[in-house]
């Protein structure tokens, strides 16, 4: 626990002296959602209530996933990684200590972008609001962990942005925001079965529609929880002790 609270004491102090990087978790997924619903606002803003919860799942997960992957991977090339080992650290420590300290990140990210797209933007949400922020830091939490994941297949930062359209947009194909998942061909349906982001849309969908949401919501979230143990599981073996 001990090498867990260092490094998560590590990551947010760099993460205070970043303010560019604070920026992109804070302040895209706001400017994303505000332009859509600029997009819509004359002429179909219906359209935004229905594809606005989703896509608060969707832009928290890639802007995670972007920074977190580059983060553990930049650690890794400078050598920092190496040094970490001579101490108490472990590979699980070091994996939950980011998990922890970007999760709290996802919860100012959700919180900002949800009071934002609600409030200002003018999201209508039939749902209550905290089930819809549980839901968007999961989905952020979820693109850290895969992060985190994709950093230990990487050997370069470039390499790390590449598996982004490898790891996240099948997931934007198959998760139901684009084509019904029930519509989708039957080996497709089968495969968004098993991609989370599939379960993050469900659950903001049904946010956006149905005032008795509980159960399913709930129903959601513990699946995405398993996806996110799954994937700080792989984070933590597939993590070199060495820079490549």
């Amino acid at each position: 626990m001990t090498g867990t609270f260092i490094t998560m004491r590590r990551v947010l102090m760099q993460l205070r002296n970043d303010p560019r990087t604070i920026g992109l978790i804070l302040v895209v997924p706001c400017v994303l959602m505000g332009l859509l619903a600029w997009i819509y606002h004359d002429n179909q803003p219906h359209v935004f209530d229905q594809i606005g919860p989703a896509l608060l799942g969707l832009f928290p997960l890639i802007v995670m996933f972007i920074v977190t992957s580059i983060s553990t991977l930049r650690e890794r090339r400078s050598g920092t990684l190496e040094r970490l080992w001579t101490t108490p650290v472990t590979k699980g420590g070091f994996v939950a200590g980011y998990a922890l300290a970007f999760g709290l990140m996802s919860v100012l990210q959700a919180v900002i972008a949800v009071a934002f797209s609600i409030w200002v933007c003018g999201l209508s949400l039939v749902g209550p609001v905290w089930q819809l922020v549980v839901v968007a830091v999961l989905d952020a939490v979820l693109g850290t962990c895969l992060g985190l994941l994709a950093s230990g297949f990487a050997q370069t930062e470039f390499q790390a942005v590449q598996f982004m359209p490898a790891l996240i947009l099948p997931q934007f194909l198959l998760c139901g925001l684009l084509v019904p998942r029930d519509q989708l061909p039957d080996v497709l349906r089968w495969v968004s079965d098993i991609l989370p982001l599939s379960y993050a849309v469900d659950a903001m969908k049904t946010l956006a529609t149905s005032a008795d949401s509980g159960a399913d919501v709930a129903r959601d979230c513990l699946i995405l929880v398993g996806f996110i143990t799954l994937a700080v599981v792989g984070g933590t073996a597939t993590l070199r002790r060495r820079t490549a």
